[in-house]
């Protein structure tokens, strides 16, 4: 392969790793179109980053548009995430490969497929395209599921992705050491929970499972790191419940101070509902060594998250359960750390953008030879049907 153009409406940091990635396997052949300008409010929460020599904004000029057209046909390759239909209307014509780049589609439920407008726009982008050459590069769990549930579009043709933020660059050495000293400077075990404080976020339900730890009699320091609607919500649960010594409340931080307090702490809690269709910051925590404990609704969560391995899964929206998970943590110290370790090695391994840029090359190689992915697990191994249901107390 020589030209691969990622199409999507802003480049972050999100998407900064992989692409990178891309550009040094591919070099001029790499090309990353931008549709629109990034809202303030995500440029606000540290979003915003410098754009390298790779990206095209369409909006700038005619002739970027022009050039962002002509490259939907000429490329070897084309990942389309979330942009404009008509830039690949011609190549899904010329029957030329094409990568959807997706999270679930139907996260608020199917209702969603039975709004008209909605009904109309997917059967455009997937129901009319489920037999044509085009494959999900699936950023949830439950992508393939919900691609079924509309009339079985891409059927066998998901493959497990991901959204990669940049793989630090720690030596695990240090990042464990650092961990034990942070622990002992704490006194007491350390949880940290970083995002917005949205109402899917369920930052409630942390809260809710420290005061039932609590009256167990353990000791452990909560961190919530973000702002939102909900903060005051979530600091007067917390005073009602009598958790004010125990339970902290910080604002937003920019995305690299963020990530090296989660490599500071040993465990991370994760509680977004189905409305949170991926949840980097599981994918974040684990790369940093932390044990996780993780709601089964996040797209992120089954394919990452393995219970005794990385850390731990609790039924969404149930605190007792969030509440036993972290328990099991707070009673063995060398369980915390060897799923910390054991959580870095799996992103270090494997879930990583270098490792998935290269991947997506290989297997649009296979597919385009009549070839199954060669890979088992891990980016672009085959993502099996996952319905809502899929949690078990067994793990």
């Amino acid at each position: 392969m020589n030209t691969l153009t990622f199409y999507s409406n802003y480049y972050n940091h999100h998407q900064k790793a992989l692409c990178d990635a891309f550009h040094e396997l591919l070099q001029d052949g790499f090309t990353f179109v931008e549709t629109m300008p990034m809202e303030d409010f995500r440029s606000g929460m540290g979003w915003g980053i410098d754009a390298p020599s790779y990206v095209l904004r369409t909006y700038e000029s005619e002739e970027n548009e022009k050039r962002a057209l002509d490259l939907a046909c000429s490329s070897d390759l084309v990942i389309m995430g979330t942009a404009p239909e008509y830039y690949i209307e011609k190549r899904i014509e010329l029957g030329l490969i094409i990568f959807r780049y997706s999270e679930r589609p139907l996260k608020e439920g199917f209702v969603k497929f039975l709004i008209p407008r909605l009904t109309k726009k997917y059967m455009h982008l997937h129901v009319r395209n489920r037999k044509k050459n085009m494959y999900v590069l699936a950023a949830s769990a439950f992508t393939a599921w919900d691609f079924k549930k509309m009339l079985g579009s891409y059927p066998g043709k998901c493959y497990k992705f991901a959204y990669f933020p940049k793989h630090p660059d720690i030596d695990p050495d240090e990042m464990f050491r650092r961990k034990e000293e942070k622990a002992a400077q704490a006194g007491a075990t350390t949880i940290l929970w970083e995002g917005r404080m949205i109402r899917l976020k369920r930052a409630d339900l942390l809260i809710r499972a420290v005061a039932i730890l609590v009256s167990k009699g353990y000791d452990m320091r909560v961190k919530l790191i973000g702002d939102g609607d909900e903060k005051k919500n979530l600091i007067a649960l917390s005073q009602k419940l009598g958790l004010n010594d125990i339970v902290s409340f910080e604002g937003f931080l920019a995305p690299d101070e963020a990530r090296q307090r989660m490599a500071d702490a040993k465990i991370y809690v994760c509680t977004s509902n189905f409305l949170e269709g991926w949840g980097s910051v599981i994918y974040e925590a684990l790369g940093v060594g932390c044990a996780v404990v993780a709601s089964h609704a996040c797209g992120a969560t089954p394919w990452l998250v393995k219970p005794g391995e990385t850390g731990f899964v609790y039924k969404s929206g149930d605190a007792a359960s969030l509440a036993d998970k972290i328990e099991r943590l707070l009673k063995d110290e060398k369980l915390r750390s060897d799923l910390g370790k054991n959580a870095y090695e799996q992103m270090h391994r494997e879930w990583n953008p270098e490792v998935a840029a290269k991947r997506v090359i290989e297997l649009c190689e296979c597919l385009t030879a009549g070839k199954p992915t060669p890979f088992s697990d891990g980016p672009c191994s085959k993502a099996e049907i996952l319905k809502n249901n899929w949690y078990s107390d067994a793990r």
